[in-house]
């Protein structure tokens, strides 16, 4: 089978570049050859015989919105000279001008346009315009795109419900949850000395881009006002983040340590206690299934995709992400219960098992056969 693959990036480092990683090294096992449509490739790929990278270069270009409009422009002129040479085409949303067999969707624009916490709504100056306007271009191309697909994948039942209230008929939708390095991401135990962090303490970790409100770090912290014994390290971006200054109003900041954007997740997750993230929109979350794979409890919520893989035996789903005091209630739930919490993480890390990015990556090349079958 030729395959061709359309996306932005096909690296590790990425959630949806992840996907697209692993994906190509299942098909090459397979014997398929594969043509990446790509911005950025793994080395380790482009150096494989099977692999064709076509470069997609959009550097130059000052946003994201001439980004994603000059490579649908570039993918789309070579996929009309070569579609002849290709068995099954998959793409990721509304990333080229040309008909797909599977889109794989990680992100609803049009359900993220509609959320209460949509930037366009917190911010009425030009850049929250800016993104009410990226964000309503996406959802129209996406939605031609996804109408044109023969088959859409989503990530998740958030994922899924957002493509059903754009009327993506039934018939054309699977479900392919995204997975996790069992091997990066496993339980033990480091020392928090090296992250500057309290040994002998209940220690919570919240990671996600702590610049904007939609990771909900702000409930966050209000919950830590009234759980007076517990530190939580926060990994992500400092610089543009108001939550520094507020865990100092709140008089939060001697318990709560800003790391910085962290390379080193992993170790991180095993020098802390559980994860906390009531992320306020989230399709998917990687983040949690980490942690589940870490060995750590979860505290999330509904809104949080990733919720729906959560059971009572490894975690805490909150119906409302705003709800600072349940979210307390929560938080002493699992500093004040260690014996639960450890069952609570072996819990996580039986459910992660089921998610290898091995298993995900088995799930795409099965459909791609599955849709020519010769």
């Amino acid at each position: 089978m030729k395959l061709c693959i359309v996306t932005h990036k096909v690296i590790k480092g990425d959630g949806q570049g992840r996907v697209n990683y692993e994906t190509v090294w299942e098909a090459i096992r397979r014997g398929h050859h594969v043509t990446v449509l790509a911005s950025c490739v793994a080395p380790e790929l482009t150096q494989n015989s099977q692999v064709n990278w076509i470069p997609i270069s959009v550097k130059k270009y000052p946003t994201y919105l001439l980004h994603n409009l000059l490579f649908a422009w570039q993918s789309s002129v070579w996929l009309h000279q070569h579609r002849h040479t290709l068995d099954i085409i998959q793409v990721n949303g509304a990333i080229t001008w040309v008909e797909a067999d599977v889109n794989a969707v990680h992100f609803v624009h049009s359900a993220w346009l509609r959320s209460p916490v949509h930037t366009s709504r917190l911010r009425r100056d030009v850049y929250g315009r800016y993104q009410w306007l990226y964000t309503a271009l996406n959802a129209y191309w996406e939605k031609h795109a996804f109408h044109q697909s023969k088959t859409v994948v989503a990530t998740s039942g958030q994922v899924k419900q957002g493509l059903i209230d754009i009327d993506i008929p039934l018939e054309n939708l699977r479900s392919i949850a995204n997975g996790v390095d069992l091997q990066e991401f496993s339980p033990g135990s480091a020392d928090r000395q090296p992250f500057g962090l309290p040994e002998g303490v209940p220690l919570a970790l919240f990671a996600g881009d702590i610049r904007t409100p939609r990771k909900n770090l702000d409930t966050v912290l209000q919950a830590l006002v009234q759980v007076p014994e517990l530190h939580l390290a926060v990994a992500g971006i400092i610089e543009g983040s108001p939550y520094p200054q507020l865990a100092t109003r709140l008089r939060v900041n001697d318990r709560v340590h800003f790391l910085g954007l962290r390379n080193d997740l992993p170790e991180l997750m095993r020098a802390v206690d559980f994860l906390v993230f009531p992320s306020r929109y989230e399709p998917f979350g990687l983040v949690v299934i980490e942690a589940m794979a870490s060995g750590l409890p979860v505290i999330t919520a509904t809104t949080t995709g990733a919720a729906e893989i959560i059971t009572p035996a490894c975690g805490i789903v909150l119906s409302d992400p705003d709800d600072a005091p349940a979210l307390a209630q929560a938080l002493h739930t699992l500093i004040n219960n260690p014996d639960q919490r450890k069952r609570m993480g072996q819990a996580a890390r039986t459910i992660a098992e089921q998610y290898s990015w091995a298993n995900v990556a088995r799930n795409y090349v099965d459909l791609f056969e599955e849709l020519n079958p010769s």
